[in-house]
């Protein structure tokens, strides 16, 4: 297993600090979920039906008629190799490590690919994975390039997968509008930007014969029942839509503000993170931890992923903690 932000309890247990007295900015998963209805006691009394109304918001929200619902984007991550003979594919490094592994647990050959090394990767690979905004840069790549990328991979029969987990507050370069080109594949998630990440649904955007392929790999009932009430009825608000993006672009804009004043800026982010590479990453890392503020630690690229407060105590307790840090630093 690999390691992922939001292991709270293991922290806990670590530092001796209470549960609820952590402040947990390691996930970038919005902390203002949407929870705008309560679900019935029918979606939990009943098997999952796929006319639920589920794939009809799916299919409105992402504009597009091919929309498969899953148990988490974790879902296609790990089955989509599968649906491949074994070859070469490139992964884009870094970022989200899960693609690299379940590609090479399933006896795919897995190279690192730079953003430089894209354009010709795409000539020659069979596989291109992508993360846009990249996880944890994230740097974003145009929607120009990526579809340059895929026609190049298209013409050999091969496949483009892009990651656009953090997509939906900002999806001006997002390419779900193409995905009914043969081998675009993106995946979006309701874990991010709904702040809805327990609740484990994830989509995939793809032409609809390696859909059907996928949905036979991953069997019935792959989404349970609460988790597709919550899913159709978040994703057909769009008033909070509108409102959270403005919501979260203030809130990015805070945060890179913040850690700019504290001497930590970023060089990369979105809406719901933003990424500090540093070679003080291990003791800052630490020092917040300290005081019950859990940041994502990464070794290779060396940095530090931060996720955004929810309230005005949470940003000033931030801020005071940064501060400390860097006044033991002068």
């Amino acid at each position: 297993m690999l390691e992922h932000g939001g292991r709270l309890r293991r922290a806990a247990l670590r530092y001796g600090i209470a549960l609820e007295q952590w402040l947990d900015l390691s996930t970038g998963i919005n902390p203002v979920s949407w929870c705008g209805i309560e679900v019935p006691r029918s979606a939990w009394a009943r098997l999952p039906e796929e006319d639920d109304g589920l794939l009809t918001a799916a299919q409105s929200y992402f504009g597009v008629p091919h929309v498969l619902p899953v148990a988490g984007s974790q879902a296609a991550i790990m089955h989509l190799p599968q649906l491949r003979t074994r070859g070469t594919v490139g992964v884009l490094a870094p970022s989200y490590a899960e693609h690299a592994l379940r590609w090479r647990e399933a006896g795919h050959q897995v190279a690192p690919v730079t953003l430089a090394e894209c354009p010709s990767a795409a000539d020659v690979l069979d596989v291109l994975v992508l993360v846009n905004p990249n996880n944890p840069t994230g740097e974003r790549i145009t929607r120009s390039r990526l579809l340059e990328w895929h026609a190049r991979l298209a013409v050999r029969g091969g496949w483009m997968i892009v990651d656009e987990a953090f997509a939906d507050a900002d999806s001006s370069q997002s390419v779900v509008s193409c995905t009914q080109r043969e081998g675009l594949i993106v995946l979006r998630s309701l874990g991010k930007f709904f702040g809805l990440a327990g609740a484990r649904v994830g989509f995939v955007l793809a032409a609809e014969d390696l859909l059907h392929a996928l949905e036979e790999k991953l069997g019935p009932w792959t989404v349970a029942g609460p988790a597709r009430f919550i899913a159709q009825h978040a994703l057909a608000d769009r008033p909070w839509h509108d409102a959270m993006r403005a919501r979260l672009h203030a809130q990015c804009a805070r945060l890179t503000a913040l850690l700019q004043d504290c001497g930590l800026p970023p060089a990369g982010g979105c809406s719901l993170f933003q990424w500090v590479p540093t070679t003080a990453a291990t003791p800052i890392h630490e020092a917040l931890a300290r005081e019950g503020i859990l940041t994502r630690l990464f070794e290779a690229p060396r940095g530090l992923r931060f996720g955004l407060a929810a309230q005005d105590a949470e940003w000033a307790r931030l801020e005071r903690a940064l501060g400390a840090y860097q006044a033991l630093r002068s």
